[in-house]
Order: C-alpha cells, then structure tokens, then sequence
C-alpha cells in the first residue's frame, strides 16, 4: 500500500496548486491514500469547512491540523461534523473534534494521530510523549498507524521518531514549511521524515510574501502575513506500507513544481 502524505496547504494557492496536480500525481505513483495537513489552508491561516471540502475534492481523503486548528470560529463545527478532519490529540479534551481517526479501507484499517510539539511552539497542551502514550492504545485495531506531529524543534521530532520507533508504522513532521532530507526507515520500522514541507508559493517566507516577513522581523511590528504569488510547489513524501504488518518498506521524498 502506497501512503501520500502532504505538508501543509497554504492558502488559495496552495489549495490551487494541489488540485492542479495532485489527481495526475496520485495515478502515476499507484497512492492508495492520501493525506494532508489543512490548518493553513482557509485565508490567512486555519481551516473552514470550505477549505477542507477543497482538499477533499482535489483527491485528499484525510486532514490533520497543528497550532492553528482553531483559528476560525466555525472549525468546531466542522472538527465535530467530520471524523476524517483531526486536530492535535494533546489540546483539551473539553475542545472541538477528536486527535484521531480511523480509516476503513475495506481490507485493512489505518490509525492517524495528530500530536502538537511543545517546544518553541506551544506549552500549553498535554506533553506530546505523554500523549502519545495515552492515545495509541485507541489504535489498536489498526496494524498501520500514522503520525503527524506538528512541532517547531527538530530534535523533538527526531526524539518521538524513536521514541515511537516500532509502535507505529511512520512518524512524519509538519509545521516549518521546509521539506526535510532525512527520510528514513528507524532501526525497528518505523518510517521517519522531519518535516513533510508545505503546498504553496516557492518563492515565499513559508507561503508569506517575503517583505512583509522581513519588515516584521526587522521592525518588530505587526503585519498581516499575506500569501505570495507566483510559482508554487507541492511537498510530501510517499510510504510504502506492507499492511500484514504495518510495518514501513519504504518512504520517498516528493516534490512537485
């Protein structure tokens, strides 16, 4: 089984950009699922109802979230309406949606797990190693269990990839917008990747318009992060997954331009 996942939408170019290609994208590498981290999808940031419907309709089947899965009023609706749209498992329990779900494909079941760092981004959620522990029994029925951690630090990442190393089938980074070269399969095989990049504008501040970025880190004053034009890029990574096992065979880098 072939595994698509896609770092973050950004925007309406991002949202664009994907529906452009990832249909043709999917055909050509035999991808059984596809899954996308939307927070950033909706304008501005965040994620709507329609923005998830986008993704959905350009041929993603599965949305995770990160820091900025509340920032639009009406998300709670769509996170309590939809299994298939998660935000992070480590938030209250008291806050809208699930941190997880379950995929039924007919012939296997896949678990997804949605967890948010705590370092430099956000200390006021659950400890994510904490949470993963707490969560994973939730899974039990699935034998392929998949991952998306949204955090800052790269060695938090690195940590819950061995720390998880075994217990699921991949651990894959979301949140810095950079696609990561370090794929690979951890010594008990569990596929690994820092962070998956994001959908959106090439040439940008992680889908923002350069200028307004550097006159914000070189003022300190407020800006609204407007989206960049121009060309656009598509980053994931690919992992093959033997599903008697759940265990990863393999895991590939993608970037599409």
């Amino acid at each position: 089984m072939n595994i698509l996942v896609i770092g973050d939408v950004v925007g309406k170019a991002g949202c664009d950009f994907l529906r452009t290609h990832l249909p043709s994208f999917k055909k050509l590498k035999n991808i059984d699922l596809c899954i996308a981290n939307g927070e950033n999808s909706a304008p501005g940031n965040g994620i709507t109802s329609q923005s998830a419907e986008h993704l959905f309709s350009s041929g993603v089947d599965f949305i995770t979230s990160g820091n900025h899965a509340f920032n639009k009023n009406e998300v709670g609706e769509l996170l309590d309406r939809r299994q298939d749209v998660i935000r992070p498992a480590n938030y209250c329990d008291e806050c809208p949606g699930s941190g997880f779900g379950i995929i039924d494909m007919g012939y296997t079941k896949i678990g997804v797990l949605n967890l948010l760092g705590n370092a430099f981004i956000s200390d006021n959620v659950e400890n994510s190693f904490i949470c993963a522990e707490r969560m994973l029994p939730l899974l039990a029925e699935c034998k392929t269990i998949l991952v998306d951690l949204h955090a800052e630090a790269t060695g938090e990442k690195r940590a819950m990839g061995f720390f998880l190393d075994g217990k699921v089938t991949a651990l894959f980074g979301s949140h810095t917008h950079v696609l990561t070269a370090d794929e690979q399969i951890l010594p008990k095989g569990t596929a690994y990747i820092t962070d998956i990049g994001m959908t959106g504008p090439k040439n940008s501040v992680l889908g923002v318009k350069p200028e307004i970025v550097i006159r914000r880190l070189k003022t300190g004053m407020p800006a609204r992060f407007d989206i960049a034009e121009g060309a656009c890029m598509m980053n994931g990574c690919i992992i093959s997954v033997d599903i008697k096992s759940g265990k990863a065979t393999g895991i590939e880098r993608v970037c599409i331009e």
